[in-house]
């Protein structure tokens, strides 16, 4: 019977790393059970690893950002919805380097046009805005448009679906590193809409601002979710969030 080769320690060191070219004593990746698709009728299962932020049923995850009270959102029918003056709600949990998965979608009914339809958001650590915006058909300031990092970058391509369908965002998020007081290295980001990716890799210039230049200022190393009440019936479910770890182990 052959011999299974196993992996080499006499081969070179991988530079930044203690680790051999194909060493087989490096850490192994630990096993994660992947989810299922989300459909129209129905939502996908989370991956096992993921800390599940709304799983359809009630907000106990969640708190109003103002005044750290209960989350006054409606809950119905497997989705949370925002209540016009319910204000925006923060995650219990909080997060660095995640992948954040979020579903939405801008009520049937079309109403409103350009920055006042179906407009919510996505704030990674509560400062840092992808848009949610009905922009099917629906042109608006480009840095503001569905899944722009908003005052920043426009997404590379609008892949809304109609109102009334559900949307998903899948957002890889690395945070940004502060020594002291200086911005050692700034927030990155992926973001991909309905499967289209929108930006690779992107460099924030700061938390967002509305009609302001962005610029970074120290924070805390993690920090919750926010999704944002813009008085606009959004709805969300299935939003579920895996921090990026063991990159030690790489």
């Amino acid at each position: 019977m052959a011999e299974i080769n196993r992996g080499y320690t006499d081969t070179p060191v991988i530079p930044g790393s203690k680790y051999h070219v194909h060493d087989p004593d490096r850490p192994q990746p630990r096993v994660v059970t992947p989810g299922t698709e989300s459909t129209q009728a129905a939502p996908g299962k989370p991956p096992s690893d993921a800390v599940v932020l709304f799983d359809g049923r009630d907000l106990s995850g969640w708190v109003t950002v103002k005044d750290g009270s209960p989350a006054k959102w409606k809950v119905e029918n497997g989705y949370m919805e925002v209540v016009a003056g319910g204000g925006d709600i923060a995650s219990k949990k909080r997060f660095g380097d995640c992948q954040l998965h979020v579903e939405w979608a801008a009520l049937a009914a079309v109403s409103g046009d350009s920055q006042g339809r179906g407009n919510s958001g996505v704030f990674l650590m509560g400062l840092y805005e992808i848009q949610v915006l009905d922009c099917y058909r629906n042109p608006t300031y480009p840095d503001g448009t569905t899944g722009g990092i908003y005052g920043q970058y426009p997404p590379l391509v609008n892949a809304c679906r109609k109102p009334g369908e559900w949307q998903m965002y899948d957002i890889v998020w690395i945070a940004p590193r502060f020594d002291g007081d200086k911005l050692v290295s700034p927030a990155r980001i992926t973001v991909i809409h309905n499967g289209i990716v929108l930006h690779h890799a992107k460099e924030l210039q700061g938390p967002t601002q509305h009609r302001k230049l962005a610029a970074y200022a120290p924070h805390a190393a993690e920090l919750p979710v926010v999704l944002q009440d813009h008085r606009d019936a959004v709805r969300f479910r299935n939003v579920w969030c895996r921090p990026l770890t063991g990159y030690d182990q790489q």
